[in-house]
């Protein structure tokens, strides 16, 4: 085997001369062809071709130059079938001429340079390593001009310069055989600030370390932004205006010349590898327009006359142009609490889908975002405890909650999941006495959006006396009026809240948040399902043009916010993928994602399989009992069908998942064991079992220990009522507090995406929306508690807005580039 390619190789990834060899052998074999190949795969589950995709292969020949062996690999290859596995199959065919087109040339590059940037002062190394039948040679290039002493196959640059920014390629002889490696761009960006840090740590994950600065400008001048990140493979850049991208602004520096007052606004840039997204902060970009006087409507003047007029307009009036002051936040700072698995209640739907689409919006608007589903009382109580902790002097909090609510005496109570049956104020988190405690904060902006049912709750007589203090900056918004209810729209599949449907499409508006809350209003009045009997509450003491699209200046606060921000890092914080190696020689990745806060997402892969074994699986097991892990679905083949619908599209494929929620439970670091089964051909195919076991430590939530008893009593104190939970009597049922909205008519599935992440892997696809008719006669019985309703395609899912795919590696420059280089080599070969 050593004699062909990598096993590792993803079969589509084959170069085309080879495919091209390999499939005209196939074509013409009848006995060891295409069709015995696709018999083989047949027997192997994991590729799954079927008899309809052998049909498909076989109608290849009724097109001009169409191949049914091409057609059978590339399905083949989207499956995830490697090199190794073409070359056990073709063995069992006993194909040998097909086997001696896999076997690799005279000449062949294995390491391929790669893309990269990195700061002025670190050490730059790109590497090109071949294989071929005699010694190789290499030579390196800088765009077309030689390297100086780059004859090895590691150019190292140390340090690097800025002036060594640019285009790389290397140049491999062997004998007659001559091959060039791909292009590899170099960025070298000035950041004096990390020159402390190694390079090493810069390698991998991005790294952001220039942000753009807000500017303030005339018009006709010079517009000029720039940001940067550090990383391996080199980042890739789309600048933004107001969320909407900007045409061909794909570079580090965005550069506006002789700017126009259309086009101020907020940018920023989205900044991406293939692997993950991040943003820079959003900066204001104000251009004043041509100030002028205007004298008793009679005469206008420029800048440059105003102070040749001065004080002596006698009573002629003027007005100036003014540019309002723009107000900032010192930090950006959201909870969210989605609860829908009551223990005594009726089960919630749309909470972990309005959470998990709150949290992407959020963070595209720069918060630093926490969403969590099903808490009880006290880790409820320990959340909000760890939230207030952020709050300082001029940050912007947020806090959202989704789930079953009543409203007493003015006062708001959100219920947890452990809450009894009936429930009392002693039992619920009351929102007024979270927001005095934010007041004590001197926040700049308090937002609560509260999504539950406001009605009275006939169980709970007391009358908590909470006193406010008068100040500004205080936004509720209620998903429905005082003594009525909140919906969902419930059906089969997956969708939103009432509240959020039309929540979502307006949160990104550069507007007063007020404003924004009032669109939101008005599109929830126009919405036929829940007309009269849901509308959006809007109760505000903002004095000031306060946004949640306002940028972030940090305050005189800005190393206690940092320090608390560390605290509050600890909830995002995933483990480290890992490669396991067991004695048999199976080499398995396990890999990790977060879902939500508190829901983590646990993968593995075989990474390589010894040539003797016939099958081999790595499955997870043994977890701890706080968590909430369903045995029946661990260890699925496809994620949808472990419960993992928003990530489905981000997570590699071919893997076996198991979705492990209720983190905040974890009282010890979660241990579990990696068991690989295998089956060996000289072993009668009776399996072998192995196993590690895993320590990753506490992921995301565990770290913060909201299992713990509520040890502050902040929120606590605020929070009790007279009555406490154990002489809370429950003889009654309590009231329904979120309702469903059933589809009974005319389901579908429709399939939408909404973006990822950073590094909460924040995209996912294919979540089945409610999809139904839309006539009035689908409204009739929306008078009854529980009711039958339709909504329309906009009820489920859609796209964000600024959501875009993540880019891979553009090729326009590499392509230019390599079109001039080979043009100039010919011209000195010339």
């Amino acid at each position: 085997m050593s004699e062909t390619l990598d096993r590792s190789t993803k079969i589509n990834l084959i170069r085309e001369p080879v495919a091209r060899r390999l499939c005209e052998v196939l074509d013409r074999s009848s006995s060891r062809g295409w069709r015995k190949l696709g018999d083989i795969v047949s027997n192997d589950r994991r590729f799954k071709v079927s008899s309809d995709d052998m049909d498909e292969c076989s109608l290849k020949v009724l097109q001009v130059e169409g191949s049914p062996s091409r057609m059978l690999l590339r399905l083949m290859g989207e499956r995830g079938c490697t090199m190794g596995h073409l070359v056990d199959y073709l063995q069992t065919l006993g194909n040998s001429e097909a086997l001696q087109c896999l076997k690799p040339p005279a000449l062949q590059i294995f390491i391929q340079p790669q893309s990269v940037a990195l700061i002025s002062g670190h050490n730059l190394r790109l590497s090109c390593h071949a294989v071929g039948k005699s010694p190789v040679q290499y030579q390196w290039f800088k765009t077309k001009e030689e390297v100086p002493n780059g004859l090895s196959p590691d150019l190292v640059i140390s340090p690097v310069q800025l002036k060594d920014a640019g285009f790389y390629i290397c140049r491999v002889n062997c004998g007659d055989a001559l091959e060039f490696s791909q292009w590899a761009q170099v960025d070298v960006l000035n950041v004096n600030m990390f020159c402390g840090q190694s390079y090493h740590s810069l390698e991998g994950r991005l790294k952001l370390v220039i942000q753009p600065q807000s500017q303030r400008l005339n018009v006709g001048e010079n517009l000029q932004l720039e940001c940067g990140a550090v990383g391996r493979p080199i980042p890739r850049y789309q600048w933004h205006r107001n969320g909407v991208p900007i045409p061909s602004a794909t570079k580090r520096k965005l550069m506006i010349p002789h700017v126009m007052q259309d086009q101020h606004g907020r940018y920023r840039c989205e900044i991406s590898s293939s692997t993950e997204r991040l943003w820079t902060n959003e900066v204001d970009v104000v251009i004043a327009p041509r100030i002028s006087v205007q004298i008793s409507g009679a005469m206008e003047c420029s800048e440059d006359d105003i102070y040749a007029i001065g004080g002596g307009l006698g009573s002629s009036e003027f007005f100036l142009n003014s540019i309002p002051e723009q107000l900032y936040a010192t930090d950006k700072v959201a909870l969210l609490i989605g609860n829908l698995s009551y223990q005594n209640h009726p089960q919630l739907k749309a909470p972990m889908v309005d959470v998990y689409e709150l949290t992407n919006l959020l963070r595209q608007l720069n918060f630093q975002v926490v969403s969590l589903l099903d808490l009880t009382e006290s880790e409820m109580r320990n959340a909000v405890d760890e939230f207030l902790l952020l709050l300082h002097k001029g940050v912007y909090g947020l806090l959202y909650y989704a789930g079953h609510g009543y409203e007493n005496y003015g006062n708001s109570f959100m219920v947890p999941v452990d809450a009894p049956n009936p429930y009392r104020s002693a039992n619920c988190l009351c929102v007024q006495s979270i927001l005095k405690l934010m007041q004590e904060k001197e926040t700049g902006l308090n937002v609560f959006l509260l999504d539950m049912c406001r009605k009275r709750n006939i169980h709970d007589d007391s009358t908590p006396n909470i006193v406010l203090r008068v100040t500004a900056n205080i936004v509720f918004g209620y998903a429905t009026c005082q003594d009525a209810e909140a919906f969902e729209l419930s059906s089969s599949g997956f969708t939103n809240g009432v509240f959020i449907k039309f929540l979502k499409k307006r949160l990104l508006d550069d507007e007063k948040i007020t404003v924004v809350l009032d669109k939101v209003a008005e599109d929830m009045g126009q919405f036929d399902a829940t007309k009269g009997k849901q509308a959006l509450e809007i109760r505000s003491s903002l004095s000031e043009r306060r946004a949640l699209t306002d940028p972030i200046l940090p305050g005189d606060s800005a190393d206690l916010a940092h320090a608390h921000s560390r605290q509050w890092a600890k909830a995002h914080e995933l483990p480290e993928s890992m490669c396991l190696n067991f004695d048999c020689g199976a080499q398995i990745k396990l890999g990790f994602a977060a879902e939500f806060s508190n829901v983590l997402v646990i993968y593995t892969h075989i990474v390589k399989k010894p040539e003797d074994m016939s099958f081999c699986q790595a499955h997870v097991t043994d977890f701890s009992q706080d968590l909430d892990v369903d045995p029946k679905e661990m260890n699925r083949e496809t994620p949808e069908e472990t419960g993992i619908y928003f990530l489905s599209s981000s997570l590699p494929q071919h893997c076996l998942y198991t979705r492990v929620s209720s983190l905040q439970k974890l009282k010890d670091e979660l241990v579990f064991t990696v068991c690989l089964q295998g089956t060996f051909r000289a072993m009668d195919e009776d399996p072998v079992h192995w196993s590690k076991s895993i320590n990753i430590g506490k992921p995301l939530i565990a770290r913060l220990d909201l299992h713990r008893a509520m040890r502050r009593n902040s929120c606590l104190q605020t929070c009790l009522m007279p009555h406490s939970p154990s002489h809370s009597p429950c003889h009654s049922p309590g009231p329904e507090h979120r309702l469903h909205l059933h589809h009974g008519l005319h389901q579908a599935q429709d399939y939408n995406r909404l973006s990822p992440q950073h590094h909460y892997l924040d995209v996912y696809e294919r979540l089945q929306g409610a999809v139904g008719g839309c006539g009035d006669s689908y409204y009739d019985n929306l008078s009854q508690p529980r009711c039958e309703a339709a909504c329309d395609s906009a009820g489920g899912l859609s796209s964000s807005p600024g959501r875009h795919s993540i880019p891979i590696e553009t090729t326009e420059d590499i392509a230019e580039l390599q079109t001039v280089f080979i043009n100039s080599l010919q011209l000195q070969q010339q």
